[in-house]
């Protein structure tokens, strides 16, 4: 089945309940809807797919805009998984922060479909959390 879907590269008139409902669906974030809505506005790049105005996939990018981008929260509606739309969210985001250098932060269980998209492991990263006992035990953190 192929899914009819608009890309938009703008907050503007995006429903942002459903986009905390995608993230929150896959432990990428727990902010309440006015928090979702204040991070995406304040993010560099974004990108949302719409089916019938329905928010399918999300996600989002901060960036110099001219070396360093960071890319955050992908995510696709559960029953629109398999079809290629989160390859179609990265893709996006990576034209917006094109000449960049780029990394992609992701919840672990999801490691490896980045890897097959072309991103690879860092060794050279850490990370300073509010909660760090919270990201320790999701995996996020040794």
């Amino acid at each position: 089945m192929n899914v009819e879907y608009e890309v938009k590269i703008k907050v503007d008139g995006i429903n942002f309940e459903e986009v905390r409902e995608i993230l929150y669906f896959y432990g990428l974030s727990n902010l309440d809807t006015e928090k979702q809505k204040q991070v995406f506005e304040n993010s560099y790049a974004v990108v949302f797919l719409l089916s019938d105005g329905k928010v399918i996939g999300v996600g989002r990018a901060i960036s110099d805009g001219i070396s360093q981008a960071a890319i955050y929260n992908i995510a696709v509606r559960d029953e629109y998984r398999g079809k290629g739309l989160g390859k179609v969210i990265v893709d996006e985001l990576l034209k917006q922060v094109a000449g960049c250098n780029v990394i992609l932060y992701t919840h672990p269980k999801h490691l490896g479909l980045y890897e097959h998209w072309g991103f690879s492991k860092m060794k050279t990263g850490y990370a300073l959390y509010v909660n760090q006992e919270e990201y320790r035990r999701e995996g996020f953190i040794d």
